[in-house]
Parts: C-alpha cells; structure tokens; sequence
C-alpha cells in the first residue's frame, strides 16, 4: 500500500470513487507475495497489482461488482505458467485475493504513518468472508461473500484495538500479528473457526554496524538497497567519516553500549559486530542481546567464537541469549573479498527477517514438488 498512497491521495482528491484487491493467500510459486495491492477506480485507473498482469482485469471486474454490492469476497485465482509468460513472469501459481468495495481507513493511515516513521509498526487484522476459501489447495466455487467487517488493529507493542470477542483469542491473534511484523511479511491465518488476514506495516527496519571496517561500507549500501536504516557506530573518528560511508544514514563515533540508549537499540534491529576488537565487540553484543535484537550477528574464527562465548558467560549473559548470537557472521557463499563477505552477512539478515532456510531455491521447488505429488501440500 505505501507504494500507492500518493496515487490514491490524487484519486480521492478529484473525488473518485476506488476499490482494493489485496492478496491474502499463496500457493506454489505465485507471482506476487500476500499483502500485494490492485487499487481501481469507478472510472477504469489501475494501480498497483495481485499478479504482475495476470489476473487484474478479472480483479477489477471484481472490484467494480463489490463497489455496486457493497460486499467483500475472497476469490482464488489458478494461475497457469502460460498465462504468466504472456504477462513476462516466470511462473505461475495460486492465489486468494479478497476483493473490497473501498480502501479501508485503518490501512491507510497505517501505510501513511509507518511510511512516515510515526506511531510505530502496526497489523490490521480483517476478518474474511464466512465463505473463504481455506488452507487446503483446490478449486473453491465463488461465495457471496459478505458486508466488509471491522479490522482490528494489532501494534507492535502487542496493545490492541478492537476484539474477537474473548480474551484468548485477542491473545493469540495479538501473537500471530507482532510475528508477522517482526518479520515484515502478511499472511492469514486461522484462529477461532474463522480466517483473519493480517495485513503487515512494520516500521522501516534498521541495519546497525558496529566497526567502520571495509565490509561495513558495501555492507551500508546493499542495505540501503534493501530498504534499510542504517548506523555505523566505531570508536575510531579516523574510520568513522562521511568521506567513508557516504550513504549512511547515521554515523556516530562512540562506544557502542554507551549509544545504544541514544539511537533507541532494540528488538527491531539488525546488528552486525564486524571490529575483530574485543573491547568493541562484546560490549555491542552484551547491548545487542540485552535489548533483544532481532539479529545479532558477529565476526571471527571459530577459535575467536568459542572464546567469546566463554567471556560472555562468564560476564552473565545466560545460554540462552548466546544461543541468539550469529557467530561466525553471515550465510556461506564461499567468497572473500569484502564486498563477498557484506552480500554474506546482508544475505543472514534478510533470511532472518523473512524466515527464510537459507538453501537453495532448486532444492525447496523439489522438495514442494515431492509434496505435492505426494498429496501433503
């Protein structure tokens, strides 16, 4: 949605009538991820898409029905590797797509003010449609589906607006939607005999560098290709310069612990300890696993990781939070020039973030195959 918010700004500013199609389910290699949009107005104008070209056509005839109606359905749209070649993708796929009259307030504020870095991350959490397809992959004939309900709205300090009606359950989706943020992603899930879609505005995520040593700067760029905040911390003003680290967005010469209070270090962020110094090194991981960073992540042999860690334990941080550390750094992709080593390291942190295996594609497409063949997926 952020994506679109000027164009929907424009459109509700000359008075424009607009409906929404967003992707709440996936199966197979589908061509756009759950919390995908496709906005259409009453008078023809697309923005954004479900399917890369596939299917908007059907989706905006949808839309332009449920805008007469005034009613909400999800529909699931099979597409064949074929129609995904006409379009210029690669592959096919399925997907469930809930098809709403209008663009519902409480995702537009969130995309704006998340966007905008206010208010914190937020989920909103939309009941679907009685007659929802379910989990199970298959062919679902169409429902009627029903009058646009109610989204709650789940913050990433786990307070909640709104209510399933009893108190475990706002528990659990509460549970489900600080996941979903935490790992930047949509998804719908089932609680309580009904489905709930969970539509992620997580806070813009931020990568902090502890050590301004080559691979921090390649490292800097590729996470600022990725959407990420980034902060370079080193006691060094030598290394630490904007000469350096041109495209940072912070830079601070200090001890890492002693700044951790003053750019708000916490369990949102990524931290990479890449100074090879022990006095630097493991007061940012004690701050790190203290403040419960998402990723933490450091440099060193195997014989400097395994004498860390006994410093560590010595100095109380329990096993439990040493287990938390990533340690040699990064994902092993055999390189070793710098730049190699920064692509490591970035390639770990989005895994971590999206839940990813960190193996390779061919050998998951596989295993789904054998899956699918076998009637488990």
């Amino acid at each position: 949605m952020q994506e679109l918010l000027d164009t929907l700004a424009g459109w509700t500013a000359e008075g424009a009538g607009v409906g929404r199609a967003v992707v709440v389910r996936t199966f197979g290699s589908a061509p756009r991820p759950e919390g995908a949009v496709l906005l259409v107005t009453d008078d023809g104008r697309l923005a954004g898409s479900v399917s890369g070209g596939c299917v908007e056509g059907a989706a905006a005839e949808e839309i332009w029905d449920a805008r007469k109606t005034g009613r909400e359905r999800v529909i699931r749209y099979g597409i064949s590797d074929e129609q995904a070649w006409d379009v210029g993708l690669a592959c096919g796929g399925t997907i469930d797509v809930l098809i709403s009259p209008a663009v519902p307030a409480v995702a537009v504020d969130a995309a704006r003010e998340t966007k905008e870095g206010r208010g914190g991350g937020r989920a909103i959490v939309t009941p679907l449609p009685a007659d929802a397809p379910g989990a199970a992959f298959g062919a679902h004939p169409r429902g009627t589906g029903a009058e646009p309900a109610t989204p709650l709205v789940v913050h990433d300090d786990g307070s909640l607006e709104g209510t399933l009606g009893d108190a475990t359950l706002d528990a659990r989706v509460v549970e489900a939607a600080r996941d979903a943020l935490a790992h930047g992603v949509s998804r719908t899930i089932e609680l309580g005999g009904r489905q709930l879609f969970i539509e992620s505005y997580p806070v813009r995520p931020r990568l902090v560098v502890v050590g301004a040593v080559e691979v921090s700067r390649t490292l800097v760029r590729l996470a600022r290709e990725l959407g990420y905040e980034t902060v370079v911390i080193d006691g060094r003003a030598a290394f630490a310069t904007e000469a350096r680290f041109p495209d940072v967005d912070r830079l601070i010469v200090g001890w890492p612990d002693e700044v951790a209070d003053e750019i708000g270090l916490g369990p949102a962020d990524a931290v990479a300890v890449l100074t090879h110094d022990v006095k630097f090194d493991e007061p940012a991981i004690v701050a790190a696993l203290a403040r419960g960073c998402r990723y933490v992540g450091a440099v060193g042999s195997k014989k400097t990781q395994a004498d860390r860690r006994a410093r560590l334990l010595e100095a109380g941080v329990t096993p439990d939070a040493l287990a938390r550390l990533r340690g040699p750094i990064g994902l092993d992709l055999g390189g070793r020039l710098p730049a190699e080593t920064a692509l490591a390291i970035m390639a770990e942190v989005v895994a971590e973030r999206r839940s990813g295996s960190g193996r390779p594609m061919r050998e998951l497409a596989r295993e789904r195959e054998a899956a699918m063949a076998a009637g488990t997926a």
